[in-house]
């Protein structure tokens, strides 16, 4: 408990610099931050150490005064792009929902899974079940897999080995060389198909949606059970996510 509130009390005081550091951007002493967070000057420079370290302060080497640094603008277009996006893809929700008849989705990746921020249901009285908020797996959604193939090789190697390939149907890739090969093949066609992979009696397919930068910063998808969406279907769902996704990707700047 002792160390709980000891490593609690730390973030608390780090988030105080952080909130000090923005009312005072030319900058803050040691001295004078000791004084203002009513610690030790010693605890004042580890703490400034900590977030120096992780490139959220940085420091005037002439006049020696600490100030925010350039990780806030990384961090502030993060959120900037997901509240951006959310806007932009509302009408194209709408237009994939009219055009297939079926359920549009939008999603981000947050850790090692994909969260559903938008989505406009499909008006059929069978159609999948899913929640804005809501979480699901990266590599068996196709949402997930559009957003997963485009992620730097070096990241794709780390969401497999610590997160892992957790069968969810008999149709899961569950193997790292049967996901490496989708995943090229999802870098050629441009979008991703689930072919109930994570939800058994449900398809997929999906696009991911770059920023500015070319990064991968969000997918789009349209899903419906089998009954309906047959192969050809699956097809035209393929090459609208694509269009849409395209579009979205050019407004960001892509």
């Amino acid at each position: 408990m002792k160390k709980e509130a000891i490593t609690v009390q730390s973030v608390d005081r780090a988030l105080q610099i952080i909130e000090i550091l923005q009312q005072i951007p030319q900058g803050i002493g040691v001295t004078e931050l000791s004084h203002r967070l009513d610690v030790s000057k010693s605890t004042a420079h580890r703490l400034l150490m900590s977030l120096y370290n992780k490139g959220f302060v940085q420091q005037d080497h002439q006049t020696e005064k600490y100030m925010l640094g350039l990780k806030f603008i990384e961090v502030g277009q993060v959120v900037t792009d997901n509240l951006d996006i959310r806007k932009l893809a509302s009408p194209y929700l709408h237009q994939l929902t009219e055009i297939t008849g079926e359920t549009a989705h939008l999603a981000i990746m947050d850790k090692y899974e994909i969260v559903y921020i938008d989505k406009l249901e499909s008006n059929a009285t069978i159609r999948m079940f899913s929640n804005i908020g809501k979480r699901a797996p990266i590599h068996c959604t196709g949402i997930g897999k559009s957003i997963f193939a485009f992620l730097p090789d070096e990241k794709i190697e780390e969401v497999i080995n610590e997160a892992g390939l957790r069968q969810f149907t008999e149709k899961t890739l569950t193997t790292k060389e049967k996901m490496l090969e989708n995943i090229q093949l999802i870098r050629k066609r441009g979008y991703s198909i689930d072919d109930e992979e994570h939800e058994a009696g449900i398809k997929c397919a999906a696009a991911p949606i770059f920023n500015h930068h070319g990064e991968v910063i969000a997918g789009i998808s349209v899903a419906g059970p089998i009954m309906r969406v047959t192969e050809e279907k699956l097809e035209m769902m393929a090459r609208e996510v694509l269009r849409v996704s395209n579009e979205l990707s050019k407004l960001l700047g892509a």
